[in-house]
């Protein structure tokens, strides 16, 4: 498994349009994507920063949402982000809701 980390810087008092956002427009291109499992999104309690981690069955699924599907979910978030969000990848060592076991 693999996951894509994305920190948001958000614009003042946009938390609950981001949220919104996200269920309503984002989500549902997600859940159209091969190889995607599940996103997990926080919300800091000043609401100036969120943290979107989605889990793939692999890294060239995560690659091609990457190229051919985020900067359309950038454009859908762009009234609520400030700057550029921050992109990491990592491969996935363990998960208890996933069943993923740490490799030895």
């Amino acid at each position: 498994m693999y996951a894509r980390n994305v920190t948001l810087q958000l614009r003042t008092s946009t938390g609950a349009e981001f949220t919104r956002t996200l269920e309503n427009d984002v989500l549902p291109m997600l859940r159209k994507q091969n190889g995607f499992k599940d996103e997990i999104t926080f919300l800091a309690p000043d609401g100036k920063q969120a943290l979107a981690i989605s889990l793939w069955d692999g890294k060239e699924n995560a690659e091609v949402y990457g190229r051919e599907t985020y900067p359309a979910v950038l454009t859908r978030l762009a009234k609520v982000v400030e700057g550029t969000p921050q992109v990491e990848s990592y491969e996935v060592s363990n998960s208890t809701f996933h069943k993923i076991a740490a490799r030895v």
